[in-house]
């Protein structure tokens, strides 16, 4: 399943380190908000990576389920 995770601020290299981890997963910056674009695997996988949104005190504005990962991505790093 792919997801995107919109989340409030910017990104950074912890954020860009943190959510690394996870397989297949991009960081997008998109002022004033941050685009996440992940693979994910399982409902346990989900919870993980938001959890570590979180613990990295970020507010999630919005996750949705998304057909495909996109192949390249504006502004991605």
């Amino acid at each position: 399943m792919n997801y995107e995770f919109r989340v409030h601020g910017r990104c950074s290299p912890l954020l860009r380190r943190a959510v690394g981890e996870f397989s297949e997963v991009r960081v997008v910056p998109a002022p004033p908000e941050t685009l996440i674009y992940g693979a994910i695997s399982d409902a346990s996988h989900l919870h993980g990576l938001l959890m570590v949104l979180e613990d990295l005190g970020l507010h999630i504005v919005s996750v949705h389920r998304i057909p495909e990962l996109p192949h390249r991505v504006t502004g991605e790093d």
